[in-house]
């Protein structure tokens, strides 16, 4: 009887990008149960920019992982060989930028697609801040200037993400007022320095390299009030062996 993979796929309120401490990084080459897993960052929602790849190579190319990216913007893969690359990857690491020009590129190449036949395989799937956002149902962005709501993600994820829940004036208010309203369904907040991994859909670990932090669960309630519940995380340690050592 054939094994059915686990549809798995990571939050992440840090890593590479903003920590120097790798630790989030550590974590989610930990979620993946091979040597030298095959990782492939997406920059799509930073329009591909440079410094951001060259900073995931500097913190990747040292790790154990054969790591690589794709690029869109100045896409040189035909169909073919697009969906032979994001077929073969182990992990995905999409970025942070701008969620709703990241879904519209995607879907012009065809890379939701590709992305949701992946994870149906058993492709981890992570990212950051937009890289959150995209896997869910809908998401909390600035993508048009204003923090506002935004329907239209992969679904891969059901309800909705907020990033940078504690860090940014005015995202805990306004994400928990389009819970509110329902202008997005129940969803999770997460704050810098959170991982949160999903199995199945469920929320199966919950992570922080900053002590206090926390991962949220936000759903509307009666009378157009919020209820949220904070859900404290495993404090990643400094002195962590982890599988896939620098």
């Amino acid at each position: 009887m054939a094994v059915v993979p686990e549809r798995r796929l990571a939050l992440l309120g840090g890593g590479f990008s903003t920590d120097d401490d790798g630790l989030l990084d550590d974590w989610v080459l930990d979620q993946v149960p091979v040597p030298r897993p095959k990782v492939c960052f997406v920059p799509t929602a930073s329009g591909d920019a440079s410094a951001y790849v060259e900073q995931f190579f500097g913190a990747y190319q040292s790790r154990s992982c054969e790591p690589s990216v794709l690029h869109l913007f100045r896409r040189e893969l035909d169909d073919d060989a697009l969906r032979a690359l994001v077929l073969s990857q182990d992990l995905v690491y999409v970025g942070g930028g701008n969620t709703a020009n990241l879904l519209a590129v995607w879907r012009a190449h065809g890379v939701d697609r590709l992305l949701r036949e992946a994870f149906d395989r058993g492709t981890l799937l992570c990212g950051i801040s937009a890289g959150a956002n995209c896997w869910a149902e809908g998401s909390h962005t600035d993508s048009f200037g204003p923090l506002t709501h935004l329907s239209g993600g992969l679904g891969l994820l059901s309800g909705s993400v907020c990033p940078h829940y504690d860090s940014e004036p005015g995202r805990r208010s306004s994400y928990q007022a389009a819970v509110a309203n329902r202008a997005l369904p129940a969803g999770w907040a997460i704050e810098d320095g959170v991982g949160a991994l999903f199995t199945g859909g469920l929320l199966t670990d919950s992570v922080t390299r900053t002590p206090q932090a926390c991962l949220h669960r936000v759903e509307p309630g009666e009378d157009g009030e919020v209820k949220e519940q904070a859900l404290r995380c495993r404090l990643l340690s400094q002195h962590h062996s982890p599988l896939h050592p620098h």
